[in-house]
This record gives structure tokens, sequence and C-alpha cells, in this order.
């Protein structure tokens, strides 16, 4: 039974070259989502809240946590998007005394648009890949992500 545990557990060399693909990939995948939020003048934060934003309407707090920073840095996002005519604010249908937080139509399209060159970037990247492995790695990196988000939930970024 030990041989069939060690098997399933990733050697310390197996597991450091995992960690190194996972870096060098976030390296790459970091610098093409700044080069394109940069065409559209965004920041890198920026750009997450659009995409955070193009499924769903979120409260301050909630993106906040999504995002990791402090509701200050949240507001002052917002308020830069908003000025913008990217996000819009109003309250909550559900609770009147929270705000919410949507893409506005230029919003919208700017996401779209945004997600559009963020696959065409990959592309070349995941093409690489079979529609298996594809499918496989996407249900892998759902799993790490999950493990991920539960536990840093609601702790912030450095």
């Amino acid at each position: 039974m030990a041989g069939s545990d060690s098997a399933a557990q990733p050697s310390v060399t197996d597991q450091q070259d995992l960690v190194d693909a996972l870096v060098t990939m976030s390296f790459v995948t970091i610098a093409m989502l700044s080069r394109i939020a940069a065409e559209h003048d965004l920041s890198l934060t920026q750009l997450r809240v659009l995409a955070i934003l193009r499924d769903r309407r979120a409260q301050m707090s909630e993106l906040a946590d999504y995002l990791g920073l402090d509701k200050s840095t949240i507001s002052g996002l917002v308020d830069r998007a908003q000025q913008r005519g990217l996000l819009q604010r109003a309250s909550s249908p559900l609770d009147g005394r929270r705000v919410e937080v949507f893409l506005s139509a230029d919003g919208a399209a700017l996401a779209d648009l945004g997600a559009a060159q963020i696959a065409a970037a990959l592309a070349p990247i995941t093409s690489a890949l079979s529609q298996a492995e594809s499918q496989r790695l996407t249900t892998l990196l759902d799993r790490m992500l999950a493990v991920g988000r539960h536990r840093t939930a609601g702790q912030k970024s450095p």
C-alpha cells in the first residue's frame, strides 16, 4: 500500500517542476494581460475588475474580497472607472443599503473586446493542447483554484 500512496503523491522534483511551470506560465499570462490592459489605458487591476463584472453585479465588499484589496482602494478604483464611463453603481434591489457595481454599456463592450483579445493572445499557447488535454488542464486548474480560493477567502493581498 505504501507504494501506491507514494505513486499518488508527486516527488519533490515533480512538485518543483510543477511550481516552476505554473510560475513561468503566470509570468507569460500576466505580461500578455498587462500589454492588453495598457492598450486600453487600463491597469491590470482595472482589467481584472472588467473581467469579474462581465457576467455579474457585485457589492463593493465582494469586489474588494475577490481582488484582495481594502474597501478604500476599491472605492477609488471604481470611482475612476465610473468617471471613464466603464462602471455604474446602484443600490442593491435586495438591500437598498448596499451598493452594487456593474458594467456600463461601454464597460461591457470593452470587457468583451478584452476577452476576445486575451483569447487571441493565448491561442498560440493553448492550441498546443488537444481538446482532451485542454479539458483535463481546465479541470485540474479549476480544482487548484478552488483550493486556493478556499484558503485565501477573506485574506487581503500584501
